[in-house]
């Protein structure tokens, strides 16, 4: 009796511990259509997420102040967005932490609507502007731009709606004049020619003109009290996220389509994957943090948030680059 007693407490703690490695992490992630968080996808299809270990789900949230919300709450383990968030909510008490940069670009857009006059958003006065919803990050860096471009806060309107499908039919009904998105929604919308160009932040030189320095933008963030609970958990997301990144800036655009999941590439592969070869050199090299770039996104943030106030953000604690490391 002894013996069996023995052996049920081992075939149970077993047990337990193969139960604690099946469970799954669930990231959600800012858009899953979106090129800008293409590693995601990509060390999910790949398998690279398995070859470490992990049982990762992948879910969709076009919106980052949603995916923060479910993040908070405990519902998802992580988000890949915006680092901006992770500065936001520092300053609101939240604990947030960037573990790895997935972009060295914000690859968003603002389009005019084809038809509309004005070059530029100083010019468009009056009018009303897209973005994903209210509180993301597309309404922080509409809110920059349209403040550098000289237009006071109520001299134009910030309409929520969304990303993809649903901004591209916002846009071309006139619901919108203009709008912050990303590729592939840029791509089909100049290839089409129902908008045009008026700020563009997929390239550094593009980012830096535009909001006056590097820009850190599309990672993958935790809350810290997790990460420090589930450091190997927190280094293997790292690592295949790092080897996703090695795969986009190794592989023409063809190839990296040719192997995402059905349904997540649009009808027109040739154009999808030519938004794939324009974006790819702004896939991190090194999933490292620019030293400029949580100044630049502070600064950017403190200009259309009063509630970040001078001394209130510990930068340092917003992000660490310790699970960078093999």
């Amino acid at each position: 009796m002894r013996k069996l007693s023995i052996a049920l407490l081992l075939w149970m703690g077993l047990g337990a511990l193969s139960c604690q490695a099946a469970s799954p992490i669930v990231i959600m992630v800012g858009g899953i259509d979106k090129l800008i968080y293409l590693p995601a996808i990509v060390a999910q299809s790949r398998g690279y997420f398995a070859a470490q270990g992990l049982h990762v789900d992948l879910v969709s949230e076009p919106a980052g102040v949603n995916a923060e919300d479910e993040l908070i709450a405990g519902a998802v383990q992580g988000v890949v967005g915006f680092y901006d968030h992770c500065i936001d909510l520092q300053s609101r008490g939240y604990a947030l932490q960037s573990v790895i940069q997935l972009t060295t670009v914000p690859g968003e857009v603002e389009l005019a609507r084809a038809g509309t006059t004005g070059t530029d958003l100083a010019q468009l006065g009056g009018r009303r502007f897209g973005v994903t919803d209210l509180g993301s990050s597309t309404e922080f860096l509409t809110e920059y731009l349209a403040s550098k471009a000289g237009l006071a806060p109520g001299s134009y309107r910030l309409v929520p709606v969304d990303a993809g499908e649903r901004f591209i039919q916002a846009l071309r009904s006139g619901r919108i004049d203009a709008g912050m998105t990303t590729d592939p929604t840029v791509a089909r919308l100049m290839q089409t020619r129902a908008a045009r160009i008026l700020v563009d932040m997929r390239t550094v030189a593009g980012t830096r003109a535009a909001l006056g320095g590097d820009y850190p933008a599309a990672a993958l963030y935790l809350q810290r009290s997790w990460i420090e609970a589930h450091p190997h958990k927190v280094h293997g997301l790292v690592q295949a996220l790092l080897r996703a990144l090695r795969y986009l800036r190794s592989h023409d655009g063809t190839a990296i389509a040719a192997g995402l999941p059905r349904g997540m590439t649009p009808v027109n592969h040739a154009l999808f994957a030519h938004a794939i070869d324009t974006f790819r050199p702004m896939y991190s090299g090194d999933g490292r943090m620019p030293v400029d770039g949580p100044p630049t996104v502070l600064r950017v943030l403190q200009t259309v948030t009063p509630d970040i106030r001078p001394g209130s953000v510990d930068l340092s604690k917003t992000y660490t680059e310790r699970f960078l490391a093999p």
